[in-house]
């Protein structure tokens, strides 16, 4: 299982293709599993924000996780995302993630019914009692309610839970933490990725590195090798491709991307998600004839 002191590096928050019958394409999704291993990535994200998760039933996380598994062969850590709005069902799920050979879960904090501060810790103390490595995620934009510093940092206290993913949309409760925490926090907004190493993150489960893996794991090691020059020019490269990968709703540009370059069969999604503007298309198509990659 993974400890905290592993959790460093770039986590690829994989999507989860879907075939023209809306089914989930696990030939697909095995390809891009392997493709990423062999970039050099940290680590596999399997049902998380980027894969859908309010639309995959848990028989096709199961389906997915056997398939990264599989995939990786013990040489990545696979991470599975559990977290719900009902606490007796993310334990649940935590628990079958465990059978299945999840290294870590990521845990949301619990969307939509907006509990109090009191709530969400009391979630997460649940989730940390199961047994498994509990990432903890805060990303308010999607959930309606964000962590503060104080619960946060006592989220991080807790036997069990190994670190937090970080979407609150800036870095000020990166710079709290530091204050109040050692376990490590992963950038996940991909436009924060380097200030948030600046400000003592350990890495990110970041969206682009579903389709340029090499530039952000070179950035994490630029950074980590006291190159803080060379990783803002590496990552200054590549904030054009950010901002078009977030024009739209993720992960449609992403999954655009994807199949147009051969390592997803199709770009489709799941209700109510649809696929990329004919205007950001042409967008995409552009910025990879500028890069020299040509769209297959």
């Amino acid at each position: 299982m993974l400890t905290q002191e592993q959790l460093t590096g770039v986590y690829v928050p994989i999507v989860t293709p879907f075939d023209s019958s809306g089914a989930v394409d696990l030939t697909s999704f095995e390809r891009h599993v392997r493709w990423l291993a062999d970039r050099g990535i940290h680590g596999l994200v399997v049902n998380g924000t980027t894969g859908e998760s309010p639309t995959v039933a848990w028989e096709e996380v199961e389906a997915l996780v056997k398939t990264a598994k599989n995939a990786v062969g013990g040489k990545l850590p696979v991470i599975v995302g559990t977290g719900t709005n009902d606490t007796a069902s993310t334990l649940k799920r935590t628990e079958l993630a465990g059978q299945l050979g999840a290294d870590a879960v990521l845990v949301v904090v619990p969307y939509y019914n907006r509990p109090s501060q009191e709530g969400i810790a009391a979630h997460f103390r649940k989730a940390a009692e199961v047994g498994i490595p509990v990432i903890a995620y805060d990303n308010p934009s999607r959930t309606g309610v964000g962590l503060t510093a104080q619960t946060a940092g006592a989220i991080l206290e807790l036997d069990g839970v190994i670190g937090l993913k970080d979407s609150s949309g800036g870095i000020q409760l990166l710079t709290e933490l530091s204050r109040l925490s050692s376990k490590p926090v992963l950038c996940g907004d991909d436009s924060y990725a380097y200030v948030m190493l600046c400000c003592g993150a350990k890495g990110g489960i970041l969206t682009a590195s579903n389709v340029v893996p090499e530039a952000l794991v070179e950035m994490h090691r630029q950074f980590a090798e006291g190159d803080s020059n060379g990783a803002k020019q590496t990552f200054e490269g590549l904030l054009p491709l950010i901002q078009l990968l977030f024009k739209e709703s993720n992960p449609a540009p992403v999954k655009w991307i994807l199949a147009h370059r051969g390592i997803i069969a199709s770009e489709a999604l799941r209700l109510p998600m649809t696929t990329i503007s004919s205007k950001l298309r042409q967008e995409l198509e552009a910025y990879w004839s500028q890069v020299g990659e040509p769209v297959k």
